[in-house]
């Protein structure tokens, strides 16, 4: 059995994973700033991580590996949104409604990425937990030289740190030439960028050695990230959208705090998301968040599964067909493990994981598995992946008007799952005349059964059964 492979951003290769200490592996991913639902784009990194966690769980002990996701409740696009709040009527004060708006927006992202089967991390940081820390880091940085203060504003001075853009690949010249940077009198360089930024009266703001005002959105990670798994610890994630700034800022920020220290020692990003071939963009009418696919009926497991189709470094592509031919897949798959109690990962599921979360080569794994008849491998290696089966047929409504359903329908699944299991004790208890019975009704609402020598029975739906029969089941 091989170890865990990972591509290190930073190094631009796979690299053989060593952690620090192999008793306490430590992962930060960057979270959301928290004023809307999250869109696809947004989930996939943590649907990511989130087989990285389980992958680190399961080969160094749930107890070992601390995972740390933010959410930045402090920014300017929470303001913008708050104060739309008020001129659409709400007479709250500004930070009240900030307070509400964040409260809102973290509860429904906690929901959403829980219908896609994520685990909770470790820990999950407000920013504003931590001003305390972002300004002693800020404070350091000063005393260091790396940034200055100017007109109540304090930046980092990129030039200061001869590493940066070492992540990216890029040198400062050529981050000037190609990026939008903010131009203001009191910057040094156009690349400087913002670690302490002054409040208005009724905005969000703590005192500070610079006045009163808020932190910028690069040290809020550094800070938190330092406070909660040390100056060195193993991994640090997120989108390919974020490399560039946020965790080229963050590198140089705490790499100039904590000389001594190697801040993040592997880097990983996931590619983005597009819709039937395209960007993602509310100009192209084709943005929605995980809450729309779910109003919709996309049960998150089949979300889930579309994206671990795709390897996380490449672009992944949502579209109907795929999700259509996912929710199939599933079914077929809770077919094999509805009367099956989990047994152990199958080791090829672990061992494609292990190498960079190659899930696609997993999934391919899942059907030689559905094929071999091995239902509580199967089953276990579902769980392993995310997708909790006990709760799969649970909530998938897609059964037509017209009283016939898809092979694509969990609830016909579900209830030819429970009657094929009551079949089986029907016939472990020699009462062949029940047993006959329900696999007699089966058959006749179009279920095909498949009797292994084993004793199990697979089955299948096809494209239309009575449904009327397949109720009198329940």
């Amino acid at each position: 059995m091989t170890g865990i492979r990972l591509y290190n951003t930073r190094t631009r290769r796979k690299e053989a994973f060593a952690p620090i200490d192999p008793a306490d592996i430590r992962m930060y991913v960057c979270g959301p700033t928290v004023y809307d639902r999250a869109h696809l784009g947004n989930a996939r990194p943590v649907v990511v991580f989130d087989v990285l966690f389980r992958l680190l769980r399961h080969v160094y002990g749930a107890d070992h590996v601390t995972y740390v996701r933010n959410f930045t409740d402090v920014d300017d696009k929470i303001n913008a949104r708050a104060r739309e709040m008020q001129a659409g009527g709400d007479a709250r004060d500004l930070n009240a409604i900030i307070r509400a708006l964040t409260d809102q927006t973290i509860a429904w992202y906690r929901a959403d990425m829980g219908a896609l089967g994520t685990l909770r991390p470790t820990h999950e940081p407000r920013a504003t937990d931590y001003i305390g820390q972002m300004i002693a880091m800020i404070d350091t940085l000063v005393a260091r030289g790396h940034a200055y203060p100017a007109e109540g504003h304090v930046l980092f001075d990129v030039r200061s740190y001869a590493r940066y853009g070492r992540l990216s690949g890029r040198t400062v010249e050529d981050m000037i030439a190609g990026a939008r940077v903010e131009v203001a009198p009191y910057k040094r360089d156009p690349m400087d960028f913002v670690l302490w930024k002054p409040s208005a009266a009724d905005e969000p703001g703590w005192e500070s050695p610079w006045g009163r005002g808020r932190p910028g959105w690069h040290i809020e990670c550094s800070a938190m990230s330092r406070e909660l798994l040390g100056e060195s610890f193993d991994i640090h994630g997120g989108g390919i959208d974020l490399q560039f700034p946020h965790h080229e800022n963050e590198i140089a920020q705490s790499c100039c705090a904590h000389p001594d220290a190697d801040f993040a020692r592997v880097w990983m990003h996931n590619e983005m998301v597009q819709v039937d071939g395209k960007k993602m963009s509310k100009s192209l009418g084709n943005f929605f968040t995980v809450r729309d696919l779910l109003e919709q009926g996309w049960p998150g497991e089949v979300i889930r599964f579309v994206m671990l189709s795709t390897h996380y470094r490449k672009p992944m592509d949502w579209t109907e067909e795929k999700a259509r031919e996912a929710r199939g897949v599933l079914h077929r798959f809770f077919s094999h493990v509805a009367s099956e109690p989990p047994s152990h990962p199958d080791p090829r599921v672990v061992e494609a994981v292990k190498d960079d979360l190659n899930t696609s080569l997993a999934i391919s794994h899942l059907h030689a598995l559905a094929k071999e008849g091995d239902g509580g491998a199967l089953r276990a290696s579902l769980n392993f992946l995310g997708f909790d089966m006990t709760t799969l047929g649970g909530g998938w409504t897609d059964v037509a008007s017209t009283g016939a359903v898809s092979e694509n329908d969990a609830l016909a699944s579900e209830i030819v799952a429970r009657a094929v299991d009551r079949r089986r004790k029907a016939k472990a208890a020699k009462d062949f005349e029940s047993a006959d019975a329900i696999r007699d009704l089966l058959v006749s609402a179009g279920v095909i059964l498949h009797d292994k020598k084993d004793g199990k029975t697979q089955w299948e739906i096809p494209s239309k059964v009575d449904v009327a029969k397949l109720q009198t089941l329940k």
